[in-house]
């Protein structure tokens, strides 16, 4: 389950908007729509399938010990916390057993009782994406689970460990994954147009946990389907693996700045300081760049933070798509931003730099009936030739940055090499003839006799 970060900001001058009290006002309306609609929907599948199921008590207990398993995964990695933003969980390890093993209502209901406990026992968010994840999950599930019976009208056949069923289950848990990263792409997607499907869509991180996911889904409903008993043997593991990824997400997040997904600036000098040891023991080049955003003030006060932060969003975005993934980028502090290019020469950094500029120069962020614009200035530096090491280099760079705002910004800029001192002329060293006449010796002889 993927969703975008949100930046949450005081009222400017104490007073509160509405936006403020109803965040989901102040996105843009393509996502609003999409997301009222993916809720909608899952409250008339709710009513649908509520009138047409059959209620049983073992039904309703097989659901009670999953959903107290799925709590136990929550209680247990709670004072771990959840970072914020992109977050995973392996909370489909009890979501899929109820697709697979219960009637497809149970699906829709399943994915509330869990998103209640994440927003109160582990991190409060707003509401509107806690509410989105349940009904993205709730018919993700249900698609699963109506896909599954229709082709096993009997779930207790699972347990029995025949081919046919588990492939069913397994393609249903397929169709689960799938639709759910599809529901949770498109509203990505349209928060910000700007991000490619790419960015939205799977990695190949997110494929290994979603396969994990899938295996976890489908072995816990074969050994629930067995004996519920055995819930108490598939739960340990479970907390395991869901506390490891949990505790890898927060170093992960540690590393990374909170607004734009970036490097931070100490994540950032360790990461350079790594590419400027290998770069000086390899021989090879190696550029960095400070970019700023020119008069990145007047659009806080302007705008409001709120706009200054989707600027900042705007600008990141812009350098992960236009750099290369073994380039090293973060931000600096404020409006800055610092990227190193290994195997960069002088020219393919001024080329570097240019295009960052012109793409940045051409990006716009919606705020309500206007569009907000921004430049950036640009010092780049290069190793070997500004300096050996990451401080002389960020001075470098920073002395070119402020020389570009200098002429006016929205510009690059690359600090002047001194040149070497004029080699002095080569003296020779055999002593000339003294042109001084010895004493008493005729200065101009007369030559006959």
């Amino acid at each position: 389950m993927a969703v975008t970060s949100h930046a949450s900001i005081k009222p400017r001058d104490g007073v509160s908007t509405l936006t403020d009290r109803w965040p989901l006002l102040g996105q843009r309306r393509p996502l609003v729509g999409y997301l009222c609609a993916i809720v909608a929907l899952d409250l008339v599948a709710i009513v649908m399938l509520s009138a047409f199921s059959v209620f049983q008590w073992r039904d309703a207990l097989t659901f009670a010990a999953l959903m107290a398993c799925g709590a136990v995964c929550i209680e247990a990695t709670r004072r771990l916390g959840m970072p914020a933003g992109v977050s995973r969980d392996l909370l489909s390890a009890w979501w899929l057993p109820v697709a697979l093993l219960l009637p497809p209502v149970y699906a829709l209901f399943a994915p509330i009782v869990l998103q209640i406990l994440l927003q109160v026992r582990v991190r409060a968010t707003v509401l509107y994406r806690r509410v989105f994840s349940s009904a993205a999950i709730g018919i993700a599930g249900c698609t699963a689970s109506l896909g599954f019976h229709w082709f096993v009208p009997d779930s207790s056949v699972l347990a029995q460990g025949s081919g046919a069923p588990i492939m069913f289950a397994v393609a249903a848990a397929v169709l689960f994954a799938v639709l759910n990263i599809a529901l949770i792409a498109i509203a990505a997607h349209t928060a910000d147009p700007d991000m490619t499907w790419r960015e939205v869509l799977w990695d190949r991180e997110s494929v290994l946990l979603d396969i994990v996911e899938l295996c976890l889904g489908v072995t816990v409903s074969i050994a629930c389907g067995l004996n519920m008993a055995l819930l108490l043997l598939a739960l340990p593991p479970v907390v395991l693996l869901q506390r490891s990824l949990l505790h890898a997400q927060l170093q992960a997040a540690a590393r990374t700045d909170a607004k734009t997904g970036l490097l931070n600036a100490a994540a950032w000098q360790r990461e350079a300081d790594t590419e400027i040891v290998r770069a000086r023991r390899t021989g090879e080049s190696l550029a960095l760049l400070i970019i700023d955003i020119d008069h990145f003030k007047r659009v806080n006060d302007a705008h409001g933070h709120l706009v200054g932060d989707e600027v900042l969003v705007g600008v990141a975005s812009m350098l992960r798509s236009q750099l290369r993934d073994y380039d090293v980028v973060g931000r600096f502090g404020g409006e800055e931003f610092v990227v190193l290019l290994p195997g960069a020469d002088i020219g393919e950094a001024r080329r570097v730099a240019e295009r960052l500029r012109v793409h940045i120069s051409h990006m716009a962020v919606p705020v309500e009936d206007t569009l907000v614009k921004v430049t950036v200035s640009t010092g780049v530096a290069l190793m070997s030739v500004h300096g050996d090491d990451l401080i002389d280099l960020l001075t470098a760079a920073d002395l070119a940055l402020y020389r570009a705002k200098e002429l006016g910004r929205d510009r690059v800029c690359i600090p002047a090499v001194p040149s070497p001192p004029p080699h002095p002329l080569p003296t020779d060293t055999t002593p000339l003839p003294d042109p001084t006449p010895a004493p008493n010796q005729d200065p101009d002889p007369d030559p006959t006799p």
